[in-house]
């Protein structure tokens, strides 16, 4: 089946939640969870779950559990994806994976390098599957949402939730 008759067989509306990873922002200042629910919002999908918790391996997990109690077909984290000590989003959520979307971080890593050199290389960004729901861990900067937003995930984002669907 192509990806257009996956995407029109996808649900009209496609449910979407949110966490952000950080110890420092609030609900007025997490800028990027906030352009990804208007851009959500903008293209008619649904915010199912909106929240901002800190930086800790069982809050990511209780927080991802909790969001995937509400049956989301993607789940969107922003932060933690740095080689700091404290940026533990990666180790926390991989292991919940039952299957990992590889491009993605490939690719990610190559738009962010056309935009920010060498220093792409730190990227961490990663996706993956968990029950059926496609959920990608993305940095928290404004760029690198947008970045991976625009040209990766919602180009993409009913041809995936009908994938899941199937």
């Amino acid at each position: 089946m192509s990806r257009h008759e996956h995407s029109r067989q996808a649900p009209e509306t496609i449910t979407i939640g949110i966490i952000t990873v950080s110890t420092t922002r609030s609900a007025e200042t997490d800028k990027s969870g906030q352009w990804m629910k208007r851009l959500a919002e903008k293209e008619a999908h649904r915010i199912i779950d909106y929240r901002i918790i800190t930086d800790d391996r069982h809050s990511i997990v209780k927080a991802v559990a909790a969001t995937l109690d509400r049956n989301p077909h993607i789940l969107l984290i922003s932060g933690g994806t740095g080689i700091s000590p404290t940026d533990v989003t990666i180790e926390a959520i991989r292991p919940l994976f039952i299957k990992e979307l590889t491009a993605f971080g490939i690719l990610f890593a190559q738009l962010s390098f056309e935009q920010i050199d060498s220093a792409a290389l730190m990227s961490r960004a990663t996706a993956g599957v968990i029950g059926n729901t496609a959920v990608f861990c993305l940095p928290g900067s404004m760029n690198a949402c947008k970045l991976a937003c625009r040209e990766l995930i919602f180009p993409e984002i009913k041809h995936i939730a009908a994938h899941l669907a199937s």
